[in-house]
C-alpha cells in the first residue's frame, strides 16, 4: 500500500485505453470536471506505448500496464476491454489503487458494486477497490426510470434501443465513413453495411435468442434497480455517430398522472426533460452529443394500458454512457475521502 503519498496533494490517475475512443473522452471529462489530477498515467498496449496524449495543458507519454502499475496511481479508470480488466484490475486494486472499470468484466460479479451515481452511489465503501461501470444503454435507461420506480414501483419495462456506432468503437466509425465515401472492401466492424441501414443485432446472440447487449439491459437492471422488474429488450445499431436513443414502455403498480411524472423527472438529478411536441421539442441524438445529462421526452400514457407510460430517452453514449459515469464514481470516492 502507498496510501500515505496521496495526503500530500499527489493525485496520480491512470487511464487504461487512453488512446481509444472512450479513453479520449475520459480525459476530456476529467478535465471538464476539474478532477484534481496532479499526474496523469495514460496506459495502453505495447503497440501504443510511447505515444503522447494531451491533458491539462501538457503532453503525457503513454505507458504499458506494468509500467503504469509501478508508478503507483491512486485511481485507475479502465476502458480497454474485458480481458484487460480481468488481468490488471485485481493487480492495481491489490496495490491500493481504486479501479473504475468500464468493461463488462466485473458488472455481474456479486462481490463488485455496479454503480450509477444518481441511483446507488452512496453504497460505495472504502473497501470497494474494483467498481463496475454499467453498460451505456442501461445507464441512460435507469437514470430516467429510477425516480419512477421509487415513486410508482415499476413492474415491467419494454425497451428498444437505437445505438450509435461509436458504441462499437473506432473501427465502426471508419466503416461508416468508408461506406459514405464509396470505399470498397473496407474493414468491417459489422456483418452488414451500416450506412443507410439499421442492424437488429448489437453484440453476439445468446442461446435464448437475445443478444448480449439486450441481456445486459435485463441483468444490470436487476442488479442496480430491482430483480423483480421484468425487462423485454431489443437492441438495434443505427447509422448515428454519437448518442443512443431508447423507446421505453414502463408499466407501474401505483396510479399516476403524466403531469406528476413529468414534474418528478424535471426534478431528478441528471435528467433534462425536453417534451413539447407542439413545438417539435423532444430529445435527439445529434443534440445530446458532448452533454453529460440524460434527455427525456415524448412522455405519454400508454393507450392500451392505463398503468403504463411511454417515453423517449437519449444520451451521449461516450459521456454519461461511459466516461461521465466513471468520473462521477471517482468523484464519490474523492468526496468520501477514500482517495485523497
Amino acid at each position: 500500500m502507498f496510501r500515505e503519498k496521496y495526503k500530500q496533494n499527489n493525485m496520480k490517475v491512470a487511464v487504461f485505453g487512453a488512446t481509444g475512443l472512450v479513453g479520449g473522452v475520459m480525459l476530456e471529462v476529467l478535465a471538464e470536471m476539474n478532477f484534481p489530477v496532479t499526474e496523469l498515467i495514460p496506459i495502453a498496449s505495447e503497440r501504443s506505448a510511447g505515444k503522447k496524449v494531451a491533458f491539462g495543458g501538457r503532453e503525457w507519454t503513454v505507458v504499458t500496464p506494468a509500467v503504469g502499475l509501478s508508478m503507483e496511481p491512486a485511481l485507475a479508470i479502465f476502458s480497454a476491454g474485458g480481458q484487460t480488466s480481468l488481468d490488471w484490475a485485481p493487480r492495481f486494486a491489490a496495490a491500493g489503487c481504486y479501479v473504475v472499470d468500464n468493461s463488462s468484466a466485473w458488472r455481474m460479479d456479486p462481490t463488485k458494486k455496479l454503480v450509477i451515481p444518481e441511483i446507488n452511489g452512496d453504497s460505495l465503501t472504502k473497501d470497494d477497490y474494483i467498481i463496475a461501470n454499467p453498460n451505456c444503454s442501461t445507464i441512460q435507461m435507469l437514470v430516467a426510470l429510477a425516480p419512477i420506480h421509487r415513486e410508482y414501483t415499476i413492474k415491467r419495462i419494454v425497451v428498444s434501443t437505437y445505438q450509435a456506432i461509436t458504441g462499437t468503437g473506432v473501427k465502426a466509425v471508419r466503416q461508416m465513413e468508408n461506406e459514405r465515401a464509396g470505399v470498397i472492401d473496407c474493414e468491417m466492424a459489422y456483418p452488414y453495411t451500416i450506412d443507410k441501414n439499421c442492424i437488429p443485432q448489437c453484440d453476439t446472440f445468446t442461446e435464448n435468442g437475445y443478444t448480449k447487449e439486450e441481456m445486459k439491459l435485463v441483468n444490470e437492471t436487476h442488479k442496480i434497480l430491482d430483480p423483480s422488474i421484468t425487462v423485454s429488450p431489443t437492441a438495434i445499431r443505427v447509422p448515428v455517430v454519437g448518442g443512443h436513443s431508447e423507446s421505453i414502455n414502463v408499466e407501474v403498480e401505483k396510479p399516476f398522472t403524466m403531469e406528476d411524472v413529468r414534474a418528478l423527472l424535471e426534478n431528478s438529478q441528471g435528467v433534462v426533460v425536453q417534451d413539447n411536441p407542439a413545438k417539435g421539442e423532444y430529445p435527439m441524438a445529434r443534440f445530446c452529443q458532448h452533454r453529460n445529462e440524460v434527455f427525456v421526452g415524448r412522455l405519454r400514457r400508454d393507450l392500451s394500458n392505463p398503468q403504463a407510460m411511454n417515453m423517449w430517452v437519449v444520451a451521449d453514449n461516450l459521456r454519461k454512457g461511459a466516461a461521465t459515469n466513471a468520473v462521477q464514481i471517482a468523484q464519490i470516492l474523492l468526496s468520501k475521502g477514500f482517495i485523497v
